[in-house]
């Protein structure tokens, strides 16, 4: 019986081995990958045609992690995977991006790629290993594909570089970065860094791309032992007519290139003198070649648009804007536009812009995550909203996009550097983009920024981003700064990078052109520095510093360490002592243990005398001072008996007041003199020394009475 083929390879120590022909072998393509204890099965499968009316490719990239893989159950109501999470979504999109350039231009045959996480070691990560298995299950099929190619991720530990580091490595790790390409080319780099320089980027890029060489020839010479692998099979997606083809291109190529050479900044008014161009083109055609020609007309415009649009770049050096290619567009910000909100910020660059909001809480808002891989909380989050309307359309909303995930994910890897260390605060960031035409992802960077700032929070230096943009043909390449949106749809690059004015925060690549030197990716990275700095030099324009303060209506917040057994005495049996404390100080207390055997204590409240009365009364319970004898104190009335008083010393220390030492007049009952409830000031005189209990006097106190001082 074939139980199928495994081979194995080692990358950055690590052995990695792949089993295709045991499962799912009704897909066309499919194959185990394992590393350690975690295994990921990838599978592939493509309609043999393309639909009607499809000139598309219709890719389905799907990533689910099981709970099983990690022995648990969902937590869920229904106690089974659901919609995918965050997590899940960025690891799709990491795998799309990379996929998706690698599939023949003609081909439209709707293609669907799943990723299953089934066992998980808790050391080593899956979501660097996917792109290995999914490429993998492409090239063990017949499915056409222009791969294969791999991912792997790269991080650094006392200065030495990592393929693929374990979670334990990845905790100390300075980097973060995943690189997917194939053995000539890199097509994707997406990661997080702390102020690294442009020359460091490049070192990564050349460290990932020998692993991802040997992993893609590892996928070759697997495939070459699957006889069904290869031919790949054949296809005919598309019905071309060359001749009318150089027709579109004559007649309109030249007039786009007076458009492009115009450089008209409004989107809107280049969309109308294009339009016109087509419109004129396509009066000009008969009612037959109408209806025999007509449904070429706009597939074959936009190749000649694109065309004059890059030519007009390569040999005029005009931007479709009319920039310069280091020219960043002009920009307007504003800080503390919303009354209301804890910090906000309005950033515009060109025509697009971010209305971003900053919300601080307490320990009690942060995110819970049960993710298989992870469960725990997070405090920092920044969501990213892109409305219809920002591009001037109508069109249906039907709940977070993956795009939108992937845009707030990438600004919040950006900031996250800059956080301070002891913030005690849940930070959430929202990004609203009221327009968008290219790098709303960069102008969320800068809007929270700013918006950080506005409020308060303390970061350690402002963070600016840019997108940068690519034309490369015949030998000829313009680097392009602070991209456009059809820049980005008609060029070979979509590059965004964050960072300080020191250095690089993260990330985002997609190259769209084959063999990309070096120095091309060098001479990016340095332009995209000035840009960034030139950016930075308007936010600091906007607002210098972060405020010295934050906004009246944002809640203030106390978070202090606690021994670990005083945890029990401040919450009390039943959380009696806690529920009360905040009751009479109105505030909101939480307490969480640490690793280090500590306990940590938050108290957030809108009242500043409300807060010192909680911290006041919490450590009062962590840190009991120790009774003095002859010390003065001043204490609540607990009860009261024939004999005398009970009082609170400290908290949960008290002592008697004897009937004879309350008053220099002799007192018959204590109910005549005090009530419970009461607070009295009493000096410590001594402790039995039979009961070890404090004795107390009040009389002490008090000024002698005129007979007794005569009597002296």
């Amino acid at each position: 019986m074939n139980i199928g083929i495994t081979k194995s390879i080692t990358t950055g120590g690590k052995e990695i081995s792949i089993e295709t022909g045991k499962l799912a072998k009704q897909a066309d393509g499919s194959v185990v990958l394992r590393m350690g204890d975690t295994m990921i099965l990838a599978t592939v499968v493509a309609n043999k045609e393309a639909r009607d009316g499809v000139d598309f490719l219709p890719l389905t990239v799907d990533y689910k992690e099981k709970f099983a893989a990690d022995g648990r159950i969902p937590g869920s109501f229904f106690r089974r995977e659901s919609r995918p999470s965050e997590r899940e979504i960025l690891v799709m999109r990491i795998v799309d991006r990379a996929l998706r350039p690698l599939f023949p231009d003609d081909y439209h045959a709707e293609v669907q790629v799943m990723m299953q996480l089934i066992a998980y070691d808790g050391v080593n990560s899956p979501d660097a290993l996917v792109g290995f298995a999914a490429s993998t299950a492409i090239a063990c099929s017949d499915i056409p594909f222009n791969g294969p190619m791999s991912e792997v991720r790269v991080g650094r530990v006392d200065g030495e570089w990592i393929i693929n580091p374990t979670l334990e490595q990845m905790a100390i790790s300075q980097i973060d970065c995943m690189i997917a390409g194939t053995i000539d080319n890199i097509v994707m780099v997406e990661g997080e860094m702390n102020e690294i320089s442009e020359e460091e980027m490049v070192e990564i890029i050349k460290v990932a791309h020998e692993a991802i060489k040997e992993q893609c020839q590892f996928q070759l010479d697997l495939a070459a032992q699957i006889p069904t692998s290869s031919p790949k099979r054949e296809y005919c997606h598309e019905d071309h007519n060359d001749e009318f083809r150089a027709r579109v291109m004559d007649a309109c190529y030249e007039k786009c290139r007076d458009v492009a050479k115009q450089g008209i900044a409004s989107k809107e008014k280049r969309a109308e003198l294009f339009g016109a161009v087509k419109e004129e083109f396509t009066s000009s055609l008969s009612e037959e070649e109408t209806e025999e020609l007509g449904k070429y007309v706009s597939v074959y415009f936009k190749a000649a648009m694109k065309k004059a649009v890059r030519d007009t770049m390569l040999n005029d050096n005009i931007r479709l804007d009319g920039r310069k290619f280091d020219e960043v567009r002009p920009i307007w910000a504003e800080v503390d536009y919303l009354p209301t909100a804890h910090g906000s910020s309005v950033f515009t660059r060109g025509e697009t812009q971010s209305l971003t909001t900053l919300t601080l809480g307490g320990k009690m808002d942060e995110q819970m995550i049960d993710d298989v891989t992870f469960k725990g909380t997070t405090n920092f989050m920044l969501h990213y909203n892109f409305p219809p309307f920002s591009t001037g359309e109508a069109r249906p909303i039907r709940g977070t996009s993956r795009r939108e995930v992937g845009h707030g994910n990438l600004a919040l890897r950006a900031l996250k550097p800059v956080l301070p260390e002891d913030n005690a605060y849940t930070i959430r960031l929202v990004s609203e983009i009221l327009e968008s035409n290219g790098s709303s992802s960069m102008a969320t960077v800068c809007a929270g920024t700013l918006a950080l700032m506005d409020g308060g929070v303390q970061i350690k230096a402002p963070v600016s981003g840019i997108a940068m943009g690519l034309v490369a043909e015949g030998g000829k390449f313009a680097v392009l700064s602070d991209i456009l949106g059809d820049e980005d749809h008609l060029g070979d690059m979509d590059f965004k990078i964050t960072g300080t004015a020191e250095g690089i925060t993260a990330c985002q690549m997609d190259i769209k052109v084959d063999g990309l030197p070096y120095e091309v990716l060098i001479q990016a990275l340095n332009q995209a520095k000035e840009g960034r700095l030139h950016i930075l030099n308007k936010i600091i324009e906007t607002i210098a510093a972060p405020n010295p303060d934050f906004k009246p209506q944002t809640p203030r917040i106390e978070a202090f360490n606690v021994p670990n057994d005083m945890i029990g005495a401040i919450i009390g049996p039943g959380g009696k002592i806690i529920q009360q404390l905040q009751k009479d100080t109105s505030t909101t207390i939480t307490i969480e243990e640490l690793e280090n055997g500590e306990g940590r204590v938050q108290i957030m409240s809108n009242n500043g005398d409300d807060m010192n009365n909680a911290v006041k009364a919490i450590k009062q319970i962590a840190f009991p001072p120790v009774v003095e004898e002859g010390a003065t104190y001043e204490g609540k009335i607990k009860s009261l008996q024939a004999y005398g008083v009970f009082v609170e010393i400290l908290p949960g220390t008290d002592g008697l007041i004897h009937i004879s030492e309350f008053s220099h007049e002799r007192v018959a009952k204590m109910e005549d003199v005090c009530k419970e409830g009461d607070v009295v000031k009493f000096k410590v005189v001594g402790r039995d020394p039979k009961s070890k209990k404090f004795k107390l006097s009040r009389k002490v106190l008090l000024p002698k009475p005129e007979a007794e001082k005569s009597a002296e």
